[in-house]
This record gives structure tokens, sequence and C-alpha cells, in this order.
């Protein structure tokens, strides 16, 4: 089946001269979701959000690595929907990456029927919708990738495994907030803050999200599945062991608070080894003005006495945020898939064949606001690009490289809308330098791939910063932030065939154009090095109703 890895068992008789053939496959684990508008209060305050099952958030995906996993996803809203696995590799697969790039949107009453799996991937990661601002109503929930027996994980088993989503949120409906964007202008600040898709009250009426037995450690897995505010996470009284970083081991350092930005999870162990009562998780917001903050409760087991009202305080400073991602190193000793050691990956010695930079900016266009990645303010074609790609109409629907890899300040300052596709080179090894000139904080995503953040740094990005770069034990990540009038340098082989989002995880830059897609084809179009199109898949747009291609053939 496309997608399963499929195991071969040979047995010999020697008695028959026989050789008998017996197949295996991973295993299957079937989901069916109805996608649905609901009535929810998160700040107190009755409004339309977006269901999963009747749930909100939406239910956790437990998954181990290389199951099959099989969502049903049945779109009852009242527009085209699409779900995206935040993080998760989709190797050779990028037809279920669920972005406006790769794939036609479910259309309202229709269903699609994701298949994916998760190839090691040991780790922390969420879903979320990738259409309009679905986002900003919900849809989006925990996904964990557990290990397999054959791989040990850096730590003794926790006594439980608990997902804590924090995110910020508006009153206003996921609608209105794209009329903004639409009429020119952004969705301003949140309106609060919620953890598992509540506010907490500290007065004592709160409900604990979750009970610990004193004693026992506990894995809790922290993603910011939020719009647009880079949060801060801390547990009164507690620290918490970083020991597992957007599906990489690192080196298990304890904090009191982390700073997760937007599209970013952390995989923590925390020790119920404090008197037993009750505990605040707090979540705040960072480098906004007027903090937002909110509260989540923890119970310990036969604990006597409420939760203290005195609440940590969040760190002051982007600088502090700066030295906290400094201090995240990857475990070159723990055991990843095959099993080798994660750190037997020596990505520092070798030789860089392309240098991208990429320059966010932001202007009007018409007099409106829009947002843009070296000049080019992306928007979505009809077509989706790897449909047009694979059905050969390409050049009807965008061009490649319409952006320079090292930008003038001419071709930044004006903005173009117009789809933004990188046309990368299969297996090349190449730097991306994400470079913002901008007062906010930026965060940035690549899907289909993990990459080494080896840089983070103020000012403006020369060869010459190679020097600062982290060559030996950066964190393998998907997803890193840049802080403001500072540059980020990523490092990564792009060996993954497909169409890939990179992406701001800002929800409004990301609508307004600040997303790009990289191409990666397959130089001998082989089943080797990507699949073909699956039979389920949608069509729209130029290649609606056109026959089915298979232009890859077999390994």
């Amino acid at each position: 089946m496309k997608g399963g890895v499929k195991l071969l068992a040979v047995c010999l008789c020697v008695a028959t001269a026989t050789v008998m053939m017996v197949q295996a496959e991973d295993p299957y684990f079937h989901h069916v979701w109805n996608v649905t508008y609901g009535t929810a209060s998160p700040l107190g305050v009755p409004q339309q959000v977006i269901l999963i099952n009747g749930q909100f958030p939406g239910p956790n995906i437990n998954s181990t690595s290389n199951n099959n996993v099989i969502v049903n996803v049945f779109n009852n809203l009242d527009e085209p929907f699409l779900i995206t696995w935040n993080g998760i590799q989709h190797r050779k697969n990028c037809w279920q990456d669920g972005t406006a790039g790769t794939m036609c949107p479910i259309p309202p009453g229709q269903n699609f029927t994701y298949h994916f799996q998760p190839k090691d991937q040991i780790g922390s990661y969420f879903y979320y919708p990738t259409t309009a601002m679905h986002r900003a109503a919900g849809g989006f929930g925990g996904l964990r990738v557990n290990s397999r027996l054959l791989i040990p994980v850096p730590y003794a088993d926790p006594e439980d495994d608990y997902t804590v989503l924090i995110n910020d949120w508006y009153t206003k409906s996921h609608t209105q907030l794209k009329k903004f964007l639409d009429s020119g202008r952004t969705i301003g600040r949140p309106d609060g803050i919620l953890i598992n898709g509540k506010s907490g009250k500290t007065d004592g009426s709160d409900k604990p999200l979750f009970t610990l037995k004193p004693g026992k450690t506990y894995r809790v897995r922290i993603c910011n599945v939020g719009l647009k505010a880079s949060l801060n996470f801390r547990i009164q009284n507690h620290k918490m062991r970083l020991v597992e970083m957007e599906g990489s081991h690192v080196l298990q350092n304890d904090y009191d608070s982390l700073d997760v930005h937007v599209g970013q999870c952390f995989g923590v162990i925390v020790t119920a080894d404090q008197e037993p009562k009750d505990y605040y998780m707090v979540a705040s917001t960072r480098f906004l003005k007027k903090p937002l903050t909110t509260t989540g409760l923890l119970r310990y087991e036969g604990g006597k006495g409420p939760a203290s009202s005195q609440l940590p305080a969040a760190p002051v400073g982007w600088a502090w945020s700066l030295n906290q991602f400094r201090s995240f190193r990857w475990n070159l000793t723990a055991s990843a898939a095959r099993p080798n050691p994660q750190g037997s990956y020596h990505y520092g010695k070798i030789n860089i064949t392309r240098t991208i930079k990429l320059v966010n900016t932001q202007g009007k266009v018409d007099g409106k606001l829009r947002y843009a990645l070296s000049g080019v303010s992306h928007t979505d074609p009809e077509t989706p690009l790897k449909l047009a790609e694979y059905f050969g109409v390409a050049d009807k629907v965008f061009k490649y490289d319409t952006i320079s890899d090292n930008p003038n300040p001419d071709q930044i300052k004006n903005i173009k809308i117009e789809p933004n596709v990188l046309n990368i080179t299969h297996r090349t090894f190449i730097e991306v330098v994400f470079e913002n000139h901008e007062r906010s904080v930026q965060s940035w995503h690549l899907d289909g791939y993990s990459f080494f953040a080896v840089a983070v740094e103020p000012g403006t990005w020369t060869p010459e910063k190679r020097k600062n770069y982290n060559l030996l034990d950066a964190v393998s990540r998907h997803t890193v932030q840049v802080y403001p009038k500072c540059w980020a340098a990523i490092l990564l082989t792009f060996d993954n065939c497909g169409m890939w989002n990179i992406r701001s995880e800002n929800s409004e830059r990301r609508y307004l154009g600040q997303q790009l897609y990289a191409s990666v084809l397959s130089p001998e179009k082989s089943l080797r090095d990507e699949y073909n199109m699956p039979e389920t898949s949608l069509q729209c747009g130029l290649v609606k109703g056109k026959p089915k291609v298979n232009p890859y053939a077999g390994a």
C-alpha cells in the first residue's frame, strides 16, 4: 500500500526446498473527524468556534513512529477546509501536507481521507487549519509520536503524558478577522490567552486540567498553536526539564520558564516534588506593551490547599529569549531512527551549495496592507502548485524563482503579488537566512523537513557571520524565531521531493502573503523519490476533471 513500509520475512524450509514469502505492514490507525461549527466561551463571551467531533480543541492523535495514520475529514462547514500536520515530514508524500500549494481544499459537505506516516519523528506536534483564517476559530489539536520499542528514549517512562496547547485568542469571529485583512487592516492585538481552550479565573473555581501523583514524573508537551503572539510558559514552584523539541532529543537542562513562539513545541519532564496541593500553569504574552496572562490548574492527588494567587513572573525583553535559544543543544548521544545516535549526522562538515536570503517586509499594494518575502507577496492560485507541476501545466499557473537569492533594497521595497516558488535541486545542502528588519518577532516554519537552526543574531547577515554558527549540536527542528532587527540561519539537505511550504507562523502575515513554496523535483521521476498522486486526491482549477497521470516509475 502507498505510504506503508513493508517488512519482508523469508522462511527457508529445507525439507521441501521452498521459500515462503510473508509480508507484514506497519499498523494502521483510523480516525473519522466531523468538522462543524459550534458555540463556546473561551474568554467568557459566547462565540462561534470550529469543533472536531464536538471537541474544542480537537482530539489528540496518539501515534507511534512508522504507524499509518488515517484521518477521514468530513467538512461540515460552509467554506472549503484543509488541515496541516505541523512538523510531520510526509516523506515523499507532500500530497498529505494540507496546504493550498499541495492540495485542493475539501469542499463544504464533502470529505477527504489523509494517509500519512510519522517516520521515526519521535516528539511533539500539532495540527491546525490552513484555509482562510479558520485557525482563529479552532480546529487545532495535539499530535504526538511515540518511540517504537526498538528505539530507546533518554529518560525514564513517565507516569503519564499530557498535551498543553497554549495560544492567543480573539473574541471576533474568524470571518470578521478575515474581513479586516481583506480590507487592508491588521487584526490587532489578541483579547486573551488560552490553555487547552480555556482561560483560568484564579478565584478557586477552576477545575484541574491535570492531576499528579506525589513523587511521580510526567511528560508535558507544550505547543503554541496561536495566531501571532510569542508566549512564555511556566509552572508555579516547578522546574521543567527540557527533553525534546519538535522531534529531536535535546540536552536536558532545567528551566523555570520557556518562551514558546508560534508554531513551536517543547517536550518537558515535570516531577511532582512539591507540597501536595494545587498549582497554576501560567502562559503569558511576550513582547507586548500590555501582557496578557492566563492559568491552568494542576492538582496533586490527595492534596489539600488552593494554588497561590502569587503567579511567577515572566521574563522581560527579547535578549533573555535569545539567550534561552542559545542554551538549546541537540543530544548527540540519544538514539534516533535506525537506531543511530542523533549526532551521527555531521551537518557542519557539508559544503553549502546555495544560500537563499529571505527578507520579510510589509507595505501597501493598491492601498491595502500586504506582507512579503524578498519583495514578493505570495498568493495562492486556484490550481494548487503541486497539481500544476504534476499535470504539466505549471507554466500556466506560476513562474519559478521570481525572487533573487540575495535581494537588493529595491527588490525588497517594491512588493509584487504573485505565487512565490523556489526551484530547489534535489539533495542539495542549502543555507537559508531569514532577515527581519522589523520591530516584531517573526516565527518561520518549513514543511516536509527538519533543519538545523545554527544561529539567531542581531543585525544584518553577511557571509562572515558564519563564524558564529553552531556547527556541532544545533537542534534539528522545523520552526525558528527571528527577533526584531535580527537574522536567523538554518541549514538542511533538500532530500524530500515535493512542493513544500515555507511560511510565517504569524497567521495574518501568512494570509497576506508572507510565505512561499520550495519545489523539489525528482530528477529521475522515480517512485524511489516521490509517491504518485493518490487516486483519492481532489482535483480543482485547471486540472479539474483531467484523467490522473502517473509520472513516476518504479524505483
